[in-house]
């Protein structure tokens, strides 16, 4: 029995992850968070029978309380109920489907009591890489990739060592607005990048993947994933998300991974890594697709990219600054108080006003963040209030 807890059960990840223990007897899911969605999250303590649950505010812990006061589980929220799930004995892996950098800490806790984490959250290895994977070095603990991307790029090292790496080629979608210019984008709308092509996913994520910020984040935690440097890896853009990505030996050989834009199979193959399990689903049909087409990102209409590679080599601070400024960004443009190139134009001016910490503590990480998010509310010219509870608690998937 493969015991299992999930930070994030409520969104596009977890819930994929909780239909593969559907599908899968032998799982047993001993912890779930959300983040204030009470109603479906008793929906799943009531079919999966966790010890522990938790939400991130208190009002929606006293509900989610009366909800299911008939039953056995006890229920946490806040920072604290994410570390006491993370860390809880029972588990063997931590899946860790949240977004944002509110998954640092409890990434952190699951690693030091030697849990396996499968690791949907990049934002805790973009900010926190150089903190995160010795630890987990340290600990024997295994850091399984999610993201489709990664994953891909997992599966095809599977055998080969990371030494004969030449060069990592992360796939892009190119989002709903590939091919237009930056005047074209002039007067895009919260609806129109709402729109992806490809995947279904949460809100800001999609978003992400329409500014190529997504692919930008990945590219970052390809670098600690997979100890490569910047200039080994290069983003590109395949329309139909068949290839989810390849490997590029040092003799010029290429491996890739593919499959139907599905997230149940990195999702699965974490979980049970190293085996392969069955699973229902689409197959590719070769005959149907036709072609397979490629192209380079244009990251002049789509600078977001540009500044995660100057994030990556700047290094120290600089990626939270990068990820943070883009998390308070995007939140605003969601409302409706920017327009959609300021997204990018705003992080951009962030990490032109930070001053880079070169080692930056956990501590330094977080309250970095705040100065970021801070800075873009300022230069945006709207009152900084806002944490992010629930949006950064559920999450989704990207391209």
């Amino acid at each position: 029995m493969k015991k299992i807890a999930i930070l994030g059960s409520t969104g596009s990840i977890g819930t994929q992850t909780l239909e593969i223990a559907d599908a899968n007897s032998d799982i047993q899911v001993v912890g779930l968070a959300a983040g204030n969605n009470t109603e479906l999250l008793e929906k799943q303590i009531r079919k999966y029978s966790p010890r522990l649950a938790a939400v991130w505010s208190e009002e929606a812990a006293k509900d989610l309380r009366g909800r299911v006061s008939d039953l056995g589980v006890k229920i946490l929220y806040g920072m604290d109920g994410l570390l006491e799930i993370a860390a809880m004995e029972e588990a063997e892996i931590l899946v860790t489907a949240i977004v944002g950098m509110i998954g640092i800490r409890p990434t952190i806790a699951a690693i030091k009591a030697g849990k396996d984490i499968a690791l949907a959250n990049k934002e805790t290895l973009v900010t926190a890489g150089h903190i995160i994977m010795p630890l987990a070095k340290e600990r024997g603990v295994s850091i399984l990739p999610v993201d489709s991307e990664h994953s891909a790029i997992f599966q095809s090292l599977k055998g080969e060592p990371e030494t004969q790496i030449e060069k990592l080629l992360l796939t892009a979608s190119g989002g709903p607005f590939r091919g237009r210019k930056k005047e074209e984008l002039e007067n895009v709308q919260v609806e129109d990048a709402l729109k992806h092509p490809n995947w279904s996913m949460g809100r800001k994520i999609t978003i992400d993947s329409s500014t190529l910020v997504n692919k930008g984040l990945e590219v970052i935690e390809a670098r600690w994933l997979f100890d490569v440097s910047p200039d080994q890896i290069q983003v590109v853009v395949h329309p139909q998300s068949i290839i989810h990505s390849m490997v590029q030996f040092k003799d010029g050989g290429i491996l890739a991974q593919l499959g139907t834009p599905d997230m149940k199979l990195p999702i699965q193959y974490a979980l049970f890594y190293p085996d392969r399990r069955p699973m229902e689903g689409k197959r590719v049909d070769f005959y149907e697709l036709g072609q397979l087409t490629f192209e380079p990102p244009d990251m002049e209409s789509f600078p977001g990219l540009k500044l995660a590679y100057e994030a990556l080599e700047t290094g120290g601070s600089m990626p939270t600054v990068y990820n943070a400024a883009n998390e308070k960004a995007v939140s605003l443009f969601l409302e409706k108080k920017i327009s959609y190139l300021g997204i990018t134009r705003l992080i951009g001016e962030a990490m032109n006003n930070h001053k880079l910490i070169v080692n930056p503590t956990v501590e330094e990480i977080l309250q970095t963040q705040e100065e970021s998010e801070e800075t873009v509310c300022r230069l945006a010219g709207v009152d900084p209030i806002f944490r992010e509870g629930e949006e950064k608690i559920q999450t989704g998937k990207g391209k």
